[in-house]
């Protein structure tokens, strides 16, 4: 058996704090370590999730409980450093992980290896209220965003930036499970807008309204990469979302890796300008008037997609933080661009279909075949509970006969509400679109 490139005394601890069982991304990453003969430790909610059935998981931990604050999921993770017993290197797969993890970085410091750079960037970046001002400074496209101060100013916004409009929480990952909340809508009214504006308490963080660009074809590009201890992106590349789900603005089904040096030069001059360390995965949109590409989302962790960017000497975002924060030597890069990603619950046909090119599977896997038969187990279960859901039942508009509420498109606010503080984007005409991947947190 070939010697690992990876130094396998030093395990990996996986961290994920959002309860979705399909999250692909923490497979990818159990894999990706695992097959390299790192142990390879979890800390999520098992419950119903493919993962655990991976044979790569040397062992399941019981996450932090939902909306734990900083000091339970500190004790969380150094239990499991206390069971680990040696130095692991951390990996948060979620956003709200990495901002959990990079606030305690003083207090975990002893017990995980960990990226060094200043503990408020995570947040900062995954913040959608800051991006646009970080997106300025870096002179990295983004779209013209307001923050209303008030549910007049939401209905104002929406009309001054032109309907439809895109309608953000800032800081999604603190949106309550059970609100029926979502990170990311299109707002098709001014009164959409003041009601969505209302739910502000609720939500937990402010509200952004932002210009809308169509999607369509070869306008949704990422890239995922990784910052090492120098800055240099040791790792990752551009991709280019073939198919989304759900379509026009979800989470990426099929991807391609493609090169795109406007996109990749974004995002070299973003994080280092942010003096970013570690894993990241940057959303962009292509506007079809401009051409200019504009960043619509920082998440300071792995893309739930990362493995598209697996290169030819086998190197990926997971294995390259193993790598630097170990200190072991990364090889040089050796980009396979036409690498193909697909999620074959979201795309079962284009997973079915024949395919000439190099191209890895969400789920299946010949050295690892049980989380892709039980994905398909479960994930049959949780259609059939949504489209059970959807079945009228007795009492409800639809079976008593009660009318259904018509909202009206209410008339433009006057001149004097359109001075709307909270202008973060650059002025201009330019359309841009609404936030691109709801990855599936909520499925």
């Amino acid at each position: 058996m070939p010697q690992s490139p990876l130094d396998t005394r030093v395990p990996a601890v996986l961290l994920r704090i959002d309860r979705n069982p399909f999250h692909h991304g923490t497979l990818g990453a159990v894999r990706s370590l695992g097959r390299a003969g790192v142990d390879v430790h979890v800390i999520a909610d098992s419950t119903g999730s493919p993962v655990s059935a991976s044979r790569f998981v040397t062992r399941l931990h019981p996450p932090p409980r939902p909306g734990a604050d900083p000091a339970d999921i500190a004790a969380v993770l150094l239990r499991v450093a206390a069971r680990v017993e040696r130095p692991a290197v951390l990996i948060p797969m979620d956003d709200a992980g990495a901002i959990a993890v990079s606030r305690l970085r003083a207090e975990l410091a002893p017990a995980y290896l960990l990226p060094q750079q200043p503990c408020h960037v995570p947040e900062l970046v995954a913040d959608k209220a800051e991006l646009a001002a970080l997106c300025a400074a870096a002179d990295v496209p983004h779209p013209v965003t307001l923050v209303p101060e008030s549910a007049d100013q939401a209905a104002s916004a929406a009309w001054r930036l032109g309907l439809p409009v895109v309608a953000k929480w800032s800081r999604p990952w603190l949106l309550p499970a059970a609100s029926g909340l979502r990170s990311t809508v299109v707002v098709r009214s001014s009164q959409e807008a003041r009601d969505l504006y209302l739910r502000t308490d609720e939500a937990g963080s402010r509200l952004l309204l932002q210009t809308f660009l169509p999607p369509g074809p070869d306008r949704d590009w990422f890239f995922h990469g990784y910052a090492d201890r120098s800055g240099t992106l040791a790792a990752g590349g551009p991709g280019r979302k073939l198919c989304a789900w759900p379509r026009g603005a979800g989470l990426t089904a099929v991807g391609e890796w493609t090169d795109n040096p406007q996109v990749g030069a974004h995002a070299e001059r973003l994080a280092d300008s942010l003096g970013y360390r570690g894993v990241f995965d940057l959303d962009f949109r292509r506007c079809g008037t401009t051409g200019a590409y504009h960043l619509l989302d920082f998440n300071p962790r792995p893309g739930a997609q990362f493995r598209l960017f697996a290169d030819a000497a086998g190197l990926d975002v997971v294995r390259a933080q193993h790598l630097d924060l170990t200190h072991r030597p990364l090889p040089v890069r050796a980009p396979q661009p036409g690498r193909a990603f697909v999620v074959e619950n979201y795309a079962p046909l284009a997973a079915l279909r024949p395919s000439r090119r190099n191209r890895e599977l969400a789920w299946h896997a010949h050295d690892d075949i049980a989380p892709g038969r039980a994905m398909w187990g479960l994930w049959g279960a949780h259609v059939a509970r949504r489209l059970l859901d959807r079945l009228p039942r007795p009492g409800t508009a639809g079976v008593t006969g009660e009318r259904p509420r018509v909202v009206r498109q209410s008339p433009p606010p006057p001149p004097s509400l359109t001075g709307l503080p909270g202008l973060t984007g650059a002025p201009g005409p330019t359309p841009t679109e609404p936030t691109d991947d709801e990855r599936a947190s909520r499925c």
